[in-house]
């Protein structure tokens, strides 16, 4: 049966607001997801929370109470809570009437089977956690293996990353490492790694691509460092034809993921 918080001061409630912040998540190795739809892709890819929080309203849901069951099923800490102490857990004014904390899954690159995907999406130093959902779940969408985040990034397991994957999260692998730890890891297997660039003339609808592809997309603000670009075995650029000089690094990700995609359909 369910826990019933009613107290802002209780000790599991104190612990699922601290997810917000990224030091508590590395610490407890969890991260929060909220809404039925972003719970529900998590069970169907084989997760469940490992602590669940809902409002009255939110467990009524058909979906929910299948993904309540399972969850306690599995020894899950399930909490029966309000409105407003949800929202103190989530951070939003108007929070969902149901959320999870999930466990982190293991971020190494030796946790990447690239052959998995002919399609994988490398991204350097984003900043905007918006960015990496929204890469996440264009990975989802073009069936890439997941998402690898090189350098200093935003954290893919923050609420707002989370939130933007739609619950991509769940059905991409996601890895992190310094630039000097994934190019000896490509190197060491087949793969070719293609970076977009303003520093080219090659139109990126013109290029020849190869399985497995890693696709690599630089910082919002600066792009790619020219040494990474060097070490690149293409680089395309999307001729800009109004004044802007480049997409966002999202778009350009989604933009690049479906043209790859498209020419391997075609070819």
């Amino acid at each position: 049966m369910p826990r019933q918080i009613t107290s802002f001061s209780n000790e599991t409630v104190k612990r699922l607001r601290a997810l917000r912040d990224k030091k508590a998540r590395k610490s407890e190795g969890l991260f929060l997801a909220e809404g039925l739809r972003i719970l529900a892709e998590a069970r169907d890819s084989g997760r469940l929370p490992e602590i669940i929080a809902y409002a009255p309203t939110g467990g009524a849901h058909p979906l929910a109470a299948e993904i309540i069951a399972a969850a306690e099923a599995r020894g899950a800490d399930v909490i029966e809570t309000t409105p407003d102490i949800l929202s103190k857990m989530s951070g939003k004014d108007n929070p969902q009437a149901i959320l999870g904390a999930y466990r982190q899954p293991d971020t190494s690159l030796a946790a990447i089977d690239r052959s998995a995907s002919p399609l994988w999406i490398v991204a350097q130093a984003l900043r905007d956690p918006g960015n990496i959902g929204t890469i996440l779940r264009t990975g989802d969408a073009t069936a890439a293996g997941g998402l690898i985040l090189i350098d200093d990034s935003a954290d893919p397991f923050s609420v707002e990353a989370v939130r933007a994957s739609m619950g991509a999260i769940f059905t991409q692998k996601v890895a992190t490492a310094r630039w000097e730890e994934f190019l000896p890891w490509l190197r060491a297997g087949p793969g070719q790694l293609v970076g977009t660039s303003l520093n080219t003339d090659s139109d990126y609808l013109d290029a020849s691509y190869e399985q497995p592809c890693f696709l690599l997309i630089g910082n919002e603000s600066q792009g790619l460092p020219a040494s990474y670009e060097a070490e690149c075995d293409l680089l395309v650029k999307m001729p800009m034809l109004g004044k802007a000089d480049s997409l966002n690094a999202a778009v350009a990700a989604a933009v690049m993921a479906f043209h790859v995609r498209a020419s391997w359909r075609n070819s």
